[in-house]
């Protein structure tokens, strides 16, 4: 395989050190699989030396490859895409930059020519959301948007034809998801619901969300309902979800998270927070029920509402497996491949 056909990820590769897998992850295998020649930067769990690798490697290992793909993210990282992508244009490598977060418009705002100085010089800049796309078109005309994707055959649908007092919480515990709204949900319902059960799946994050979720669960009377296992494999991901048969999205800020797309392909009812892409991504009352963020009384009405209405329960559970088809690897990995061989062929142009 030539250079020109050689592509290098640079992203978050962390799962073998904090359970959490990249989407860059995923993508980095499938190319993989598909015949790619694939290297990748970085797996560094600490910011200052996976910054540093990034760096290293993009100019170490500049022969080895002809293009790269980088990506975008808001705060502390926007850094490291911006040293990586000066650093690629000193090697005059073409690179694709992806856009990811929900808190990248804020940041945006805040620093509109930087933002735009970067994307600018990206061959092509992907954004994995609708709300992305809409959100950062002022500062790029050129977005291509490419979902993340996932692996549907990891995921066995059953349609829930009347939802159990049974949920499913999936995220890291950080403060930016909002974890300690779970507790407060479960103890609004707990009494007219007594067999309620809440699973948090998901790593510690360190900034003391898990254990500021425990003590409300404690505080609140409802820690016995609360089932919290940790971070789990990628592969054991649809077994925990259908333990339950409705899944809660508490975050405060997000963009299109794998973690709903998880649970519509399992046809879990679905109930989140109505902030940034999740809008985009679901309808309110078609494939899911939407709330305003850090609302608990909200969030409980919305799952009472599901656990009292097998109709809405179905219509929910039904439409959920739908959306989620459209964002299958089989759908998303040929417009990667397509965009890729773009960017190399104009390139030996």
């Amino acid at each position: 395989m030539t250079t020109a056909t050689t592509i290098l990820l640079v992203g978050n590769f962390l799962s073998a050190s904090i359970g959490v897998r990249g989407v860059c992850e995923d993508l980095a295998e499938r190319l993989a699989a598909a015949g790619w020649a694939v290297f990748t930067t970085s797996t560094e769990r600490r910011r200052l030396p996976r910054l540093v690798d990034m760096v290293r490697t993009v100019w170490r290992r500049r022969h080895e490859y002809g293009l790269a793909q980088v990506d975008v993210y808001s705060g502390p990282a926007f850094v490291w895409a911006e040293l990586v992508c000066q650093t690629l244009r000193v090697a005059n490598k073409p690179y694709i930059l992806t856009l990811h977060g929900g808190n990248l418009p804020r940041f945006t705002r805040r620093w509109p020519r930087r933002v735009a100085r970067l994307l600018r010089s990206a061959a092509v800049v992907t954004t994995p959301s609708s709300y992305l796309l809409h959100e950062m078109q002022p500062y790029c005309r050129d977005l291509q948007l490419l979902p993340n994707p996932l692996d549907l055959d990891r995921y066995i649908y059953r349609r829930r034809e009347q939802a159990r007092p049974r949920l499913v919480w999936l995220r890291s515990f950080h403060a930016i998801y909002n974890p300690a709204l779970a507790p407060k949900v479960i103890a609004l319902l707990a009494a007219g619901y007594p067999d309620i059960q809440l699973i948090m799946v998901g790593p510690d994050r360190g900034d003391g969300s898990l254990q500021a979720t425990r003590r409300a669960a404690s505080e609140l009377g409802v820690a016995e309902q609360i089932i919290m296992p940790g971070g789990v494999p990628k592969a054991a991901i649809g077994e925990w979800m259908h333990q339950g048969d409705i899944f809660i999205n508490t975050t405060h800020v997000d963009n299109t998270p794998i973690s709903v797309l998880e649970a519509l392909a399992c046809g879990l009812c679905v109930v989140s927070t109505d902030v940034g892409g999740i809008p985009y991504l679901v309808r309110h009352t078609h494939d899911a029920l939407l709330v305003p963020p850090d609302a608990p009384a909200a969030m409980a009405n919305a799952v009472r509402c599901i656990l009292d209405q097998p109709g809405l329960a179905r219509h929910l559970s039904s439409n959920a497996r739908a959306t989620a088809e459209r964002f299958d690897w089989s759908v998303i990995l040929p417009q990667w491949q397509a965009l890729l061989r773009g960017v190399a062929e104009e390139r030996q142009l």
